[in-house]
């Protein structure tokens, strides 16, 4: 059951933007390790925004999640790629289809 997610706008700086969606591809391996993230989206809105959308079945996982390796990864990388702090917030989810969920 899915219960929570986050939602995350990040701006890249100009010029950075080949390097911020290079980094959102490259952070799908460590997120496939995390087994409380149950979906997980990276995503571009215009040429400089991104963002990042994702599940979890309770606030723990998302917790974790946080605290993981694209979350180190965005503390480090961060002031290099990003033209302002990720916007960053706590989604709690109403309903949900996924596959392998109520087929």
């Amino acid at each position: 059951m899915i219960k929570v997610a986050l939602s995350v706008v990040l701006k890249a700086k100009p010029g950075k933007e080949d390097d911020v969606a290079e980094f959102l591809r490259s952070a799908r391996s460590v997120v496939d390790e995390e087994q409380g993230t149950r979906a997980w989206f990276a995503l571009q809105f215009d040429e400089s925004t991104f963002g990042v959308f994702d599940v979890f079945p309770d606030d723990d996982a998302r917790k974790t999640h946080l605290s993981g390796g694209v979350g180190q990864a965005l503390a480090a990388q961060g002031a290099e790629l990003f033209s302002a702090e990720p916007d960053i917030k706590n989604v709690d989810v109403l309903a949900y289809k996924l596959p392998g969920e109520g087929d």
